[in-house]
């Protein structure tokens, strides 16, 4: 066989894998969302500079701004156990995040400081007057920097398991810098985003980090956190390439430091190290008030959300 067969041989044999990988990675997207699980009409848009930003907007009083875990899978869903019971002294405010749930998922390089001006601009722009803030994990930093950037509009701030902060502080590095670009290839990228955000690994966030007690997870909680991972077809995968290559995070001492809002950590007191990793942001700002919540590992506003919202009522009531 010559050389120009050999060669022709092997690129049909490429475009043949491409298409191939191609029509899995539509297949996978199209039963992923074939529930439409995240439509929801009551909500609105925040026409941002990088993408419209959805939200949805409930009840009266102190305004109140609730910002999910910072992850593909995540998106204001995760508040959907606790927002009618606060919007009876709050307006309410919750977010899906830029790349996250139903906000538009453009295709840049996520950081820290994108979100920062995020919720500096939705709180001027939206909600228009100082908001407490209730923000999960990786976007508990998010709150505390764009606090630090901006005390004026941001008053007091409540961290529901936050990260440690030697995991805030990873820079990217030449092996997560390859894994965020592989990943934002075309088709086989796609590919590789499917395989690490399969049903089967969501299920074993919730069995072994989400939550305490696995039994007390209903499918449709799987089903739509399944759905946010790959809704808006390849587009899920541009945050969460940001998120491998850590150029999310942040320097959350330096942030801390300078602070004089009232902050509140809730705690799962299943969750690993949550001792420990209060007594880190303790150890910065002694201010800080710790709680730890029975029963519940990282979710608890999902898994315990009556005392959930015990503990935020009671971290609110000078707003009451």
């Amino acid at each position: 066989m010559g050389w120009k067969r050999k060669l022709a041989t092997g690129i049909t044999l490429i475009s043949a894998s491409t298409a191939a990988i191609h029509m899995i990675n539509k297949i996978i997207y199209f039963s992923a969302t074939l529930d439409n699980l995240l439509s929801n009409p009551s909500g609105s848009y925040y026409e941002w500079k990088f993408g419209k930003v959805y939200y949805t907007a409930k009840g009266q009083g102190k305004p109140l701004l609730l910002i999910h875990d910072l992850n593909t899978y995540s998106s204001g869903y995760e508040w959907h156990d606790i927002i009618s019971e606060l919007s009876k002294n709050n307006t309410v405010y919750c977010i899906d995040l830029l790349g996250c749930g139903r906000s538009d998922k453009p295709n840049l390089t996520y950081t820290n400081y994108l979100y920062v001006q995020l919720i500096d601009d939705f709180i001027k722009h939206v909600i228009g007057s100082k908001t407490d803030i209730i923000a999960t994990g990786e976007s508990a930093a998010i709150a505390i920097a764009a606090c630090q950037n901006n005390q004026s509009i941001i008053d007091k701030i409540l961290m529901v398991n936050p990260l440690t902060l030697n995991t805030l502080e990873r820079i990217p590095s030449k092996r997560t810098k390859i894994l965020a670009k592989l990943i934002n290839f075309p088709v086989i990228g796609t590919f590789l985003y499917n395989m690490l955000t399969k049903k089967k690994d969501i299920e074993d966030l919730f069995h072994n980090k989400f939550f305490y007690d696995f039994h007390n997870v209903e499918s449709s909680l799987i089903n739509t956190y399944y759905e946010t991972a790959h809704s808006s077809v390849s587009s899920s995968k541009y945050l969460f390439a940001s998120l491998v290559g850590h150029y999310t995070t942040v320097n959350l001492k330096h942030c801390l430091e300078k602070l004089t809002n009232s902050i509140y950590i809730i705690n799962g007191k299943e969750r690993d190290e949550s001792e420990s990793i209060s007594k880190e942001y303790e150890n910065i700002l002694p201010s800080i008030e710790s709680i730890y919540i029975d029963k519940s590992n990282y979710l608890p506003q999902l898994e315990r959300s009556k005392e959930f919202i015990d503990q935020v009522k009671i971290f609110l009531e000078d707003d009451f």
